[in-house]
């Protein structure tokens, strides 16, 4: 087993779906097979138009022979265990580069940076990790307060410190950790607004009054990635999740019979009618995870 680095791009050739499954060819089955087990991390090369960079991390879970491509393989992501990063990874961050690993015995960026799949260090793993959590920020938990439940966390907790000494993989897989860093991804995708009814409300304390709501949720095997995600003031989300509202693929706004006051409702959506978009194409909601939806949540 063994970190890795999976170039993905956003309009990739390839059949990817970075939170189930990754594809590509023979020429790299060595190096996808060593990561088996382990975490690799998502990277977007610097000739996409506005790249993220190291964008996220998952596990993989195994390899296995692309059934309808032949001569190519798919890796498959362990359910629940993709993320994407709170802060995009410049390849050349303040400090220079930042998979260190590139370089060779003279210092310079080797050819292995131009390879789609290739192996990456602890060290590598751990500093790429802290920068895509935000580990300066109040993201994350203290270390005492790993394994609490969601409900106890109190909002105002003392910023998460690495302690040195500890696997940065000993936090991915928190739930508090998750939730903290979904919330800031969608968040930031939807410029603080609800999408549902356009409104973008700030508490005294600078805090958005709006919620991360997962489409098909953490429960029902729906991964923390961001085309999963919407933001939701709280009625809407409450609506959301009892199935009285749903979105069509494209975003309009369904609303059930079985609301007792549909004109209420009417009133209280976006005078457009459709789910307002995030700004970029690739952090829409998922037609996958909107189908889902409608046809297990929502109250026709």
């Amino acid at each position: 087993m063994g970190f890795g680095v999976f170039i993905h791009r956003s309009d990739s050739i390839y059949d990817d779906s970075p939170a189930e499954q990754y594809q590509f060819p023979r020429l790299y089955l060595r190096r996808v097979e060593a990561c088996v087990g382990d975490w690799i991390i998502y990277y977007e090369p610097s000739k996409v138009d506005d790249t993220r960079g190291y964008f996220a991390l998952a596990k993989i879970q195994q390899v296995i022979p692309d059934p309808v491509a032949p001569g190519m393989y798919l890796a498959l992501i362990e359910p629940g265990s993709y993320l994407d990063f709170a802060n995009h990874v410049p390849f050349n961050g303040a400090d220079g580069l930042v998979e260190r690993g590139l370089l060779n015995d003279q210092g310079r960026i080797s050819g292995r940076a131009q390879s789609a799949v290739r192996p990456l260090s602890r060290s590598d793993f751990n500093r790429i990790v802290d920068l895509g959590l935000g580990t300066s920020e109040s993201l994350l938990p203290r270390v005492d307060e790993i394994g609490t439940s969601v409900g106890s966390f109190q909002d105002e907790q003392a910023p998460f410190q690495f302690e040195q000494n500890r696997d940065r993989v000993s936090y991915i897989g928190s739930r508090i950790v998750r939730d903290r860093i979904f919330r800031r991804i969608i968040l930031r995708a939807y410029d603080e607004r609800c999408a549902i009814t356009g409104l973008k409300l700030i508490n005294g304390g600078g805090r958005a009054e709006v919620s991360a709501a997962h489409i098909r949720p953490v429960e029902m095997n729906g991964p923390d990635v961001v085309n999963n995600g919407i933001a939701l003031s709280g009625t809407a989300h409450w609506m959301f999740d009892r199935g009285l509202i749903s979105l069509s693929d494209d975003l309009e706004i369904l609303i059930s019979r079985q609301v007792n006051d549909p004109d209420s409702v009417h009133g209280f959506i976006n005078k457009s009618r459709r789910a307002l978009p995030p700004r970029r194409h690739f952090e829409r909601p998922h037609p996958h995870f909107l189908q889902w939806h409608r046809e297990h949540c929502f109250k026709q």
